[in-house]
């Protein structure tokens, strides 16, 4: 079964990996999470991503603040994709993090999303499998008409409110 491991560089972080689980799930994706900080315990982080291929996972999703260095130790010592969550916090809220996640060595590459894109993380997570995982490609596309129908709700609710909405059918000038 295909398994998508989260990894925590604090247990500070978990309500991120929570937001990312629930996309994950809701998608059909199991998936675990851990705590291995790059910093406090760099030879967990490298027997956990060594291993994971052997465990069974296919992407490794791998969020940190501050200094962000978990993403880039996991890519270190795995070939999986990992896509990185740079979390806001530090004094520059979150930029150091997103620098940090998205700026790696040649050879060593980490898909970086938006600070505190857990939820965007979980869905490119999903996209990499859905290349192999067809069930998983149609829950994808589901997600994406119920995001849709919601945009396409929210103009029908402004038009009730008055306001002058474009129709669809109309050309878009």
């Amino acid at each position: 079964m295909t398994k998508v491991l989260i990894m925590l560089g604090s247990k500070s972080d978990a309500k991120h990996a929570k937001a990312c689980g629930e996309v994950l799930a809701s998608l059909g994706i199991p998936f675990r999470v851990t705590v291995a900080s790059a910093h406090r315990n760099p030879d967990r982080v490298s027997t956990i991503a060594n291993g994971a291929i052997e465990g069974g996972f296919k992407v490794i999703i791998a969020m940190a603040g501050l200094s962000a260095a978990l993403p880039g130790a996991v890519a270190a010592h795995t070939d999986l994709p990992v896509i990185g969550v740079p979390l806001s916090g530090g004094v520059m809220g979150g930029l150091d993090a997103l620098l940090s996640t998205s700026q790696m060595p040649p050879g060593i590459p980490v898909a970086s999303v938006g600070v505190d894109g857990a939820k965007n993380a979980a869905i490119l997570a999903a996209r990499i499998i859905a290349l192999e995982d067809n069930a998983v490609r149609d829950r994808l596309k589901e997600m994406r008409e119920e995001s849709r129908e919601h945009t396409r709700r929210a103009n029908l609710e402004l038009a009730q409110e008055g306001l002058p909405t474009l129709d669809e059918s109309e050309p878009h000038k």
